[in-house]
């Protein structure tokens, strides 16, 4: 990986050095090629040697001669790319000198290894004064800071994808594409363009983070043809990764019963805990498994995060399904597909785009009895892409969309308020619940999940349907294909 130093320093000019010395060797296999067919290969085929032992050899000086044309193009690739490459190159580092230069410009201050800071040499006395002397100026200072030296960081990375770009052109370029030509690991007889829009791309196509949650960023920012490439090569894989998966970071609205164990236990406290645990055990014999769960999950006390099924939410939601269809995908579908054509356009109109979409966070309360319990008011929204494939025969592209439904919610208790179960048989302080918390019997968790994944023809007049399919168990606590994982 190169440094902020070696992406200033390097000399490229010796790209189209050694991009020249390869096209010479093209030259040069051109010449023994020719050579090759008149003096050796020329001689199988003449009526002066006949039999098995000339047709054998004109089948071995056959793969000679087509081993030196394949020479030619190989060589001739890899000086293409070494040329590309400085090109490239070379432009990458201009974006990294202009960065640079405006962040000078800002006031900032850059070293030799690319670390930036607020040049306070360049204030005045007054405005030195100032800055010892006021933290927000201060903090300004540092955060204006933090910023141009994510921007280098940025550059520098692009130099860096395209570096591994060139080294994966360069491997593809050098590798025997036909196994059955009649040599082993011979020359590339038939190397092909890199289908990505630049070298820089291939290297992040390359690049893909191992840790889910960068690789939503990752993906979004892939040039729209690269996703193409990649979803029509890796499909499954990048699904499962979490393409689909939203940009937007949930944040707990509010902070619910208050600090976590600050409180001693009393009498009363003890007697509503084992109470509680009789209401949330019940809750399977009810139907309520998806409450019972969760409940279950607070009093264990363990504040860990909890996966929802919101497939089984939708199944179960007619009026939260609804929604989603309704407010989520119906009124943006239309933008989404004109921005995917003007990607497409953009494109030249003959290559797969993909552009990823993401509707905008809604708040809502669940309706069915169960998901009201279980998680009540939520945060919701569907992520996913948009693609346009051209037709094969010259006619209207196909554009459809895939997504998936998000939902986030914070398992607390609201001071004041009280929650029926069982057809208000049974009433619930939110305040007694809340105190299981703050005297550290129960813990408050974060709620979030996604659905599987929708398809929906954006070419067609049929409305989007968020229906998912059978579920195939019943949802008890006995039921073990509902897992531990997941609130089901």
């Amino acid at each position: 990986m190169p440094t902020y130093h070696e992406v200033l320093s390097t000399d490229l000019s010796e790209l189209t050095t050694a991009a020249g010395k390869w096209e010479e060797m093209a030259t040069k296999f051109k010449t023994w090629e020719a050579r090759y067919e008149r003096a050796v290969h020329g001689v199988s085929l003449g009526e002066s040697w006949i039999g098995l032992s000339a047709r054998a050899a004109n089948d071995r000086f056959t793969i000679t001669l087509k081993e030196l044309r394949g020479a030619q193009k190989e060589a001739n690739a890899v000086a293409g790319i070494l040329r590309d490459a400085h090109t490239q190159l070379t432009d990458l580092r201009s974006r990294v000198k202009a960065i640079r230069d405006d962040a000078v410009k800002a006031g900032m201050r850059v070293s030799d290894q690319g670390t930036v800071a607020f040049d306070t040499e360049r204030l005045t006395q007054g405005e030195r004064t100032a800055y010892a002397h006021d933290p927000d100026f201060q903090q300004t200072a540092r955060t204006q800071a933090n910023g141009w030296a994510e921007k280098l960081v940025q550059a520098v990375k692009a130099v860096t994808d395209a570096d591994d770009g060139i080294r994966l052109a360069l491997d593809a370029a050098v590798l025997d594409s036909d196994s059955m030509d009649g040599t082993f690991n011979g020359f590339n007889r038939n190397p092909r363009e890199s289908p990505y829009p630049s070298l820089e791309e291939a290297g992040k196509a390359a690049n893909m983070p191992k840790d889910r949650n960068a690789v939503v960023q990752w993906w979004h920012d892939l040039d729209p043809i690269t996703r193409g490439i990649l979803l029509r090569e890796r499909g499954d894989e990048l699904r499962a990764s979490g393409v689909l998966d939203p940009l937007y970071q949930w944040k707990s609205p509010d902070g619910g019963s208050g600090s976590f164990d600050t409180e001693d236990p009393t009498p009363r406290v003890l007697w509503f805990h084992a109470r509680a645990l009789g209401i949330a055990t019940a809750g399977d014999a009810i139907g309520e498994t998806g409450a019972s769960r969760n409940m279950l999950h607070y009093l264990r006390g363990t504040g860990e995060a909890l996966d929802l099924d919101v497939d089984r939410i939708l199944a179960d939601d007619p009026e939260f399904r609804s929604g989603i269809e309704e407010q989520h995908v119906a009124t943006s579908q239309d933008a989404w597909r004109r921005q995917a054509l003007d990607e497409f356009n953009r494109a030249g109109g003959d290559k797969t785009v993909v552009i990823p979409v993401e509707s905008r966070t809604r708040h809502t309360t669940l309706g069915s009895d169960e998901w009201f319990h279980a998680v009540g008011s939520n945060a919701h929204n569907v992520s996913g892409f948009v693609t346009v494939t051209p037709d094969a025969h010259g006619g209207a592209p196909k554009v459809s969309l895939d997504y998936q439904v998000n939902v986030w919610d914070r398992y607390n208790w609201d001071p004041g308020k009280s929650t029926p179960f069982a057809d208000g048989l049974i009433n619930i302080s939110d305040d007694d619940m809340g105190r299981l918390h703050k005297v550290g019997f129960a813990q408050e968790f974060d709620m979030e999940g996604s659905s599987s994944t929708h398809h929906h023809d954006l070419d067609g007049s049929t409305p989007p349907s968020t229906i998912p399919e059978d579920q195939g168990r019943e949802g008890t606590r006995g039921d073990v294909s509902r897992g531990e994982e997941k609130n089901r």
